[in-house]
């Protein structure tokens, strides 16, 4: 089974590919994109890229649209679970903007015939801390008791300081377990 779960967003998009028919953390491949170097790294299992610049919104949300389709196509991911919105969270002013990025991944998943679930936050923010309002603190300490796997040490980051692109990645985890739970 090769599934993958996608934490969607403008800035901070990262997305978990495991690959196996038992879960682990050992099966997993994570993607994330940053805006500077510094927190660029590509392990065997942790796999940053640096973001495309872009003249007006629909190159970049066809940008990030093809980023997330390569690594699905790269893995020949089955079936995708993609965080849903958050509704509340954010400006106002960029919430259709946000739709329209989102939008632009799904045409791109469908044309690729894999099958999308969308999850609701509270229920992987549940699935993960037993909590549906659990913040990224409670999600990372859920991570790291699980896994032992330190995102923060790994990319050079004061933990708990900059959660971009760690609580990304962790969402990522947490929706791609969840699919292969509910598979």
């Amino acid at each position: 089974m090769i599934i993958a779960g996608i934490d969607y967003s403008m800035t901070s998009p990262a997305i978990c590919v495991h690959e196996g028919n038992e879960w682990s953390i050992d099966n997993c491949t994570f993607y994330y994109i940053v805006h500077r170097d510094k927190h660029l790294v590509v392990t065997e299992q942790l796999k940053g890229s640096l973001y495309k610049s872009w003249e007006v919104p629909e190159e970049r949300f066809n940008n990030l649209a093809a980023w997330s389709l390569d690594v699905l196509n790269e893995h020949r991911v089955t079936s995708v679970s993609l965080e849903g919105y958050a509704y509340g969270a954010g400006s106002k002013g960029l919430v259709f903007q946000i739709g329209e990025n989102t939008g632009a991944l799904k045409q791109k998943i469908w044309e690729a015939n894999i099958p999308v679930t969308v999850t609701p936050p509270t229920v992987i923010k549940k699935f993960a801390t037993e909590k549906g309002n659990s913040n990224k603190e409670k999600m990372w300490d859920a991570f790291i008791e699980e896994t032992n796997y330190n995102i923060f040490n790994i990319l050079g980051i004061e933990e708990k300081k900059n959660w971009s692109p760690v609580s990304d990645i962790v969402d990522s985890y947490y929706l791609a377990k969840y699919l292969f739970s509910n598979s």
